[in-house]
C-alpha cells in the first residue's frame, strides 16, 4: 500500500491567541509542522506529505525550508482544505491511500500510525477513536437544569487524527457530500460498512489554546535526557584533518580507523549515550574493515537514522573543540551549518567553543586533538 499523508494547516489559530500560529510553535527548535513530518518519515509505506498552509503563513512556511513536501493555500474551512489537498493528490500515480491529518496534534506514536497503516489492509477507513470517560451532560434550556446522559456515555467517543482513507473513495466523498461535512473526514461516511475504529491515545490530544501548548512542552521535557561524548586523535604527518565534517588545511592529519574526526565521533557518542543506545565504538567497530577511512559524516548520519527511528530527536548540542592549532573560531560557522546538516537541527541549536591547554600536555605540543560534546535529546514518541 502506498499512502499520501495529508497535514492540514491551513486554519488561523484564533483560539490560541499568538502572532504566531499553532503549526509554527518551537518545541527543542522544532516547529509543530517538523514534528509531524518527521514522525512520517519514519513510515516506508508514506510515499509522499503535502502540507496545507494558510496563505497569511507563506514566509513562516518558506522559512521552515521543507524538503521534499508539496505545499498548497488552504481554503476558508477544514474540508476546502483536506479537498484542496485531495485534488492534487488524486492525479499522483501509486498512490490509492491517504492519511488526513490535524498540525495541531504532532504527539500521536508512531505505534498508532503504524496500526493505522496495518489495519487499513481489511478496510474502507481506519480512525482512532477514545472514550469519554467524565461525566458527559447536556444543556437543554437556559435554566439551570441539565440532562445527564452518563447512562449512554459508553455509546460515546472522541475521534482523533491521522485518519486513513481510500483516496478514490474519499475524494469522492468531498466532491459530492462538502456540505454533510462535520468537524473531520470520517463525517461524510454515511454508511460505515467497513469503517474501523482503533484505539486512540489520550497523549494524542488537539492543541487549541496555550494551556494545550504548555502540557505538550512539559511532555517532551519530561521525555529530555542528556549524553556526553569525549574523542582525542593522534596528530600525524600523511594524514588528512577533518573537523566536523570539514576538509581543514593542515601539515598534520589525525590517525584513526576511519578519518579521524574528533568532533563527530564525539558529537555521535553524545547522541548515542543520550538515547541509551550503546557507543560509536559498539555501532562501528575498528575491527570491520568496512570502516576503515570511512567518512564520520556517514556514521552521523546512520546514527540520526537509527535514533530518529525510535522517535529520538536532538534537542541541542555543546561542543568543546580542544586544540592548540588549528585556531577554531574562523571555523566555527562553517561547522556549525555542517553539524545542523547532518543531525537535521537548526543552526541556533548548536553551540562550539575553542579551548587550548595552555601549550600543556599532547594537545599542547600540537600533538593530538581532543573534543567533548554534550548533547540533549527528546523523544517525541
Amino acid at each position: 500500500m502506498s499512502f499520501c499523508l495529508i497535514i492540514l494547516a491551513g486554519g488561523n489559530s484564533h483560539r490560541f491567541r499568538s502572532n504566531v500560529g499553532k503549526p509554527y510553535q518551537k518545541i527543542a527548535g522544532k516547529s509543530l509542522v517538523e514534528i509531524n513530518i518527521d514522525k512520517a518519515r519514519q513510515f516506508k509505506q508514506i510515499k509522499k506529505i503535502v502540507l496545507v498552509y494558510n496563505k497569511k503563513d507563506l514566509k513562516r512556511v518558506k522559512n521552515l525550508k521543507l524538503k521534499n513536501i508539496k505545499i498548497i493555500i488552504g481554503g476558508k474551512t477544514r474540508q476546502q482544505s483536506a479537498f484542496n489537498a485531495l485534488k492534487y493528490i488524486n492525479n499522483i500515480n501509486g498512490v490509492t491511500k491517504v492519511l488526513i491529518h490535524d498540525v495541531a496534534r504532532p504527539n500521536f506514536s508512531l505505534k498508532l500510525i503504524s496500526s493505522i497503516i496495518k489495519n487499513m489492509k481489511n478496510a474502507r477507513a481506519v480512525v482512532p477513536k477514545i472514550k469519554i470517560q467524565d461525566a458527559v451532560k447536556q444543556k437543554i434550556d437556559s435554566s439551570l437544569n441539565e440532562y445527564i446522559l452518563g447512562k449512554n456515555r459508553e455509546n460515546l467517543f472522541l475521534t482523533q487524527t491521522p485518519q486513513a482513507f481510500n483516496l478514490k473513495e474519499i475524494y469522492h466523498l468531498h466532491k459530492i457530500n462538502s456540505k454533510k461535512y462535520k468537524d473531520d473526514d470520517i463525517s461524510l461516511y454515511m454508511n460505515l460498512n467497513g469503517v474501523k475504529f482503533i484505539d486512540g491515545e489520550k497523549n494524542n490530544f488537539k492543541i487549541t489554546d496555550q494551556s494545550d501548548y504548555e502540557i505538550l512542552k512539559n511532555i517532551y521535557k519530561s521525555n529530555q535526557s542528556v549524553g556526553i561524548g569525549f574523542d582525542v586523535h593522534r596528530l600525524v604527518p600523511k594524514r588528512k584533518l577533518y573537523l566536523a565534517g570539514l576538509k581543514i588545511k593542515s601539515p598534520l592529519g589525525t590517525l584513526g580507523h576511519s578519518d579521524g574526526d574528533p568532533v563527530l565521533h564525539s558529537i555521535t557518542d553524545a547522541i548515542l549515550g543520550a538515547c541509551k543506545m550503546g557507543d560509536i565504538g559498539q555501532m562501528f567497530s575498528d575491527k570491520n574493515k568496512k570502516f576503515k577511512n570511512i567518512r564520520s559524516t556517514t556514521l552521523l548520519q546512520e546514527v540520526m537514522e537509527k535514533v530518529n527511528a525510535k522517535g529520538y530527536f536532538v534537542n541541542n548540542i555543546d561542543i568543546n573543540i580542544i586544540t592548540q592549532t588549528p585556531k577554531i573560531n574562523k571555523y566555527k560557522i562553517k561547522m556549525i551549518d555542517s553539524i545542523a546538516k547532518l543531525c537535521k537541527i537548526s543552526k541556533d541549536q548548536i553551540n562550539i567553543k575553542g579551548k587550548t591547554t595552555e601549550k600543556l600536555g599532547v594537545v599542547g605540543k600540537e600533538k593530538a586533538i581532543a573534543c567533548e560534546v554534550i548533547t540533549s535529546v527528546i523523544k517525541y514518541d
